[in-house]
């Protein structure tokens, strides 16, 4: 398989359409096909996101980093991409109030969660997943150990395929 980006010295992440075309081929030839068989479902195979709501989340994401750290920088945030799942419809309350069409249900989907660059008590620099409407602003991490976390930044509001229509799609 050709694994290159489209130029030798192109460091962007940027990848020729052959490679792109493999890597997603390998996914739904793979862990899709093995997901769909045990499952019994038609899983996800793609999740679009509406540009102006990715500016938005990104614009969000400096504002709330900078009330944390003034000088953090470009260089000190992003984003990690957390693979997910909805629940089965009978699980639908574990929701809240997040809106998502039932037709989700079972199904993949990303949820986006901002980092923080920030050094470990061991002094390793790593990416924090942070909450910064957490009540104290010197606790990035979002813990697992939170009964009821509060509400963060973090989001998947995009369009899964299927249900939805993969016109358009590689």
């Amino acid at each position: 398989m050709k694994t290159e980006s489209t130029n030798e010295n192109d460091h962007s992440g940027a990848m020729s359409n052959d490679l792109m075309k493999a890597l997603i081929d390998n996914y739904r030839q793979n862990q899709m096909i093995a997901i769909n068989e045990t499952m019994g479902i038609t899983d996800a195979n793609s999740i679009w996101f509406d540009l102006s709501k990715l500016k938005n989340f990104i614009n969000q994401l400096e504002d709330e980093a900078r009330k944390i750290n003034p000088e953090c920088t470009q260089e000190d945030l992003g984003i990690r991409f957390y693979y997910a799942a909805y629940p089965k419809i009978e699980n639908w309350d574990t929701l809240g109030n997040h809106p998502v069409p039932q037709e989700y249900s079972e199904r993949h989907t990303l949820v986006m969660v901002p980092t923080l660059k920030k050094e470990n008590e061991d002094g390793e620099v790593l990416h924090f997943d942070f909450n910064s409407l957490l009540k104290k602003k010197t606790s990035l991490a979002l813990s697992a150990r939170d009964s009821k976390p509060p509400k963060g930044i973090g989001q998947n509001l995009g369009t899964l395929s299927p249900p939805g229509n993969s016109g358009g799609m590689l």
